[in-house]
């Protein structure tokens, strides 16, 4: 009898042996959840938004209303030669402050917003508008154009 309890008790230690490692070894992982995730190619971060100013062209028209002003101004002072030399001066320096009037009115705005992407890469999305995205946002570039993710 003591041979089948001893016989007993070894295929009871087999059975909590063979149980012990069932439940300490990995469970099985289903196919779906060993796939890559799919990663989104128009997702991403906002990593820098720069606001770039760029000065205007001349087209002359603020030129010739400067001079012409500077030249009425000029024709005020003095009299004889000190007058003409300031007529000629008040047209020079008024088409020269005419001209720098013009650019600055004419001075163009726009922003650059550096998306980093989901996939790695970077991309600048030009925009004329001020940017309703801060720094940090994630956001989905469609178009050129970005959207709230």
């Amino acid at each position: 009898m003591t041979r089948i309890f001893d016989r007993a008790l070894r295929h009871l230690a087999t059975a909590l042996v063979i149980v012990g490692i069932a439940a300490a070894a990995p469970h099985p992982v289903h196919a779906a959840s060993t796939s890559k995730k799919t990663v989104c190619s128009t997702c991403g971060t906002i990593r820098d938004i720069r606001a770039i100013e760029q000065e205007g062209e001349g087209t002359g028209l603020g030129a010739v209303a400067g001079g012409v002003a500077g030249a009425l101004v000029g024709s005020q002072i003095g009299q004889g030669t000190g007058n003409t030399v300031a007529t000629v001066a008040g047209a020079a320096g008024g088409a020269y402050a005419g001209h720098q009037i013009e650019k600055k009115v004419r001075k163009t705005k726009h922003y650059e917003v550096v998306v980093k992407m989901d996939n790695g890469s970077t991309r600048i999305v030009k925009q004329n508008e001020e940017p309703a995205f801060a720094i940090g946002d994630k956001v989905k570039v469609v178009n050129g154009k970005l959207q709230p993710r």
